[in-house]
This record gives structure tokens, C-alpha cells and sequence, in this order.
């Protein structure tokens, strides 16, 4: 039987699947811890070595890496959460060690190419998926092709300018929409609030991550709701800019802050209506969480699999 081994690589672990040619439940599947003995490329390719078939032909690997990726020149530019991935051949480490057909993604792309073909954006030819957690990232379905632009570095979602004088991102540069709506982005507003004295129904020591201020915002802590207004406010202004550029059928949205509640998406959807150049450019967009869960980057670099093998 021909297969596909499928790898999701993150800070925290590694994880790989073997998917039959047609079919995208896993025959077996493994996740280690990204750090530990050996290095991080090594600890890779044991894992990927550990569930290769005793019989049959691997048709492709593809693999979804945490940061910037060139995929055409199979180049990891850099990955933040893993110290010594700075610009590293990926794709010939990978292709050399196992002797088949080798493609690589950036994470996000990948969420965004799972949802389209096998999750919420099933049949849909146009699409926006953005991914909402310490970060935020995301991927573009255009006329049902994945946008990658000309070094594969499209799709830097959360790096758009919402407000030329917001605070810092965690890349350095002010005023991106993740500094205001992912989860870090919110928490430390809400943390810094309560060091200004405001007054908070949550307990303070440690300090509230962006899942207890959402709850909070749910109960009525008006301090966690304003937070999680302001953090729906400005997604509201990113997607209105995407829906200008991309006219999407579907917004999909996942990560840890999507899962909040009316506290994040009314004041969401409300700046949405009032940032839209035209009522048009809503009137049918389908707005919706992601379906796949942890599953999404291994399903996503099938997707890529089954495209290139």
C-alpha cells in the first residue's frame, strides 16, 4: 500500500503520521517532545524514521515548520522557538536521509490548506484562515490555489498594521494586529491594567492568562471585557482590510482565542460592519471556527502531499 508520512513541527513537540494514499485517517502516528537528546533536526528524523512502513512505497513527506519557509527552495529561514533553525535546507536534509519526494510548508499555510480541503472551508474556492493564540498567523485559498507569493512568505496575517502608535509585537514592530489580538496581546493589556490599579474580579498571582479573561469577560468582570472588546475591535479592522483585498467566502478562525465567547466576537463582528467598504463584501461571507483541532497541521501537510506525490 503506498502512504504518505506527514510531519507537524513546533516548539514544544514533534509530531508525524503515516496517512494511506486515499484516505486521511492515520495508520499510526507519534508526537515526542521537540527538546531532549540529540539535536532538533535529529530528534526529526528518528521520528520520521520510527513509523516508515515495513512494506510498501512512501509516495511523499511533507512537514509544516513554525516560521518563515521558502518552500520552493525547500529553506527554513528561521524557526524562533527552536534555537539553530536559521535558514536551514530542510527539504535536502529531509530528501537525502529518506530517498523520496519532499515538500514543505509554514504551519499556518498548512492549517489553512487542511481546513479548506478536509474542515470548515470544505467547498469553498476562496478563503481566509487565521490562526489566534500566543500569535497570530494564518493562510489565504485563493480560487482554490494556496497564496504564497514569491518567496512562499505570503499570508503574515498577523503583521498587518491596525494602529500606527499600538504597542509593540512580539516581532519588534509596533501596531500589528497581533499586539492587540492574540492571546499574549490581550493578557498583557489586561496586566497592565490591573498594575495601573484598575480593579479585576480575577485573581492577579500568577498572572491571568487570555483564557481566564475570556471567562471572566463571559461573567461580567468588566475589566476582562473590555479587554477582549478591544482585542475584537481591532481583529474586526484586520478582517475588513482582508475582505477588501481577498473578497473570501469564509473567515475561519483558530487558536485559543477563538474558542471565546459573545465578549470578543459582537464587538468583533460590529467593527467589522463599520470598517467595510461596502455592506457587499459581507453580505454572504460565512465567519466560523476551525474544525480540525490538533489534527489540522498533519492533515494540512497531507493536503500538500497528496498535491505534490
Amino acid at each position: 500500500m503506498d502512504t504518505y508520512i506527514t510531519a507537524d513541527i513546533g516548539g514544544t513537540q514533534l509530531r508525524v503520521a503515516v496517512y494511506p494514499q486515499d484516505g486521511i485517517k492515520p495508520i499510526q502516528q507519534k508526537r515526542i517532545p521537540t527538546k531532549g537528546k540529540g539535536t532538533a533536526i535529529e530528534r526529526l528524523l528518528d521520528l520520521i524514521a520510527s513509523v516508515w512502513p515495513a512494506e510498501g512505497r512512501v509516495r511523499a513527506i511533507a512537514a509544516a515548520f513554525p516560521g518563515p519557509i521558502d518552500p520552493f527552495a525547500g529553506i527554513l529561514i528561521s524557526a524562533p522557538n527552536i534555537p539553530g533553525w536559521e535558514n536551514l535546507p530542510i527539504r535536502q536534509i529531509l530528501a537525502e536521509r529518506f530517498q523520496v519526494l519532499v515538500a514543505v510548508g509554514n504551519d499556518a499555510n498548512m492549517a489553512a490548506l487542511a481546513e479548506w480541503r478536509y474542515g470548515a472551508g470544505k467547498g469553498h474556492h476562496n478563503l481566509i484562515y487565521l490562526t489566534i493564540s500566543t500569535g497570530i498567523g494564518g493562510g489565504v485559498i485563493v480560487d482554490d490555489h494556496l497564496l504564497l507569493g514569491q518567496r512562499g512568505l505570503a499570508g503574515e496575517m498577523g503583521h498587518v498594521i491596525v494602529s500606527t502608535d499600538g504597542p509593540v509585537c512580539g516581532c519588534g514592530h509596533y501596531g500589528h494586529l497581533e499586539s492587540f489580538s492574540s492571546g499574549t496581546g490581550l493578557a498583557r493589556y489586561f496586566n497592565e491594567q490591573v498594575a495601573r490599579g484598575r480593579e479585576t474580579s480575577i485573581p492577579n498571582e500568577p498572572l491571568p492568562t487570555s483564557k481566564e479573561i475570556s471567562k471572566a469577560a463571559e461573567t461580567g468582570d468588566l475589566l476582562a471585557r473590555e479587554t477582549m472588546a478591544r482585542a475584537g475591535f481591532y481583529l474586526g479592522i484586520g478582517l475588513a482590510n482582508y475582505l477588501h483585498i481577498f473578497n473570501p467566502s469564509i473567515v475561519i478562525l483558530g487558536g485559543g482565542v477563538s474558542r471565546s465567547g459573545p465578549a470578543f466576537y459582537d464587538p468583533l463582528r460590529q467593527s467589522l460592519k463599520e470598517h467595510l467598504l461596502r455592506p457587499e463584501f459581507a453580505e454572504t461571507l460565512v465567519l466560523t471556527t476551525a474544525a480540525l483541532g490538533d489534527d489540522v497541521g498533519l492533515l494540512g501537510t497531507l493536503a500538500l502531499a497528496q498535491i505534490v506525490g
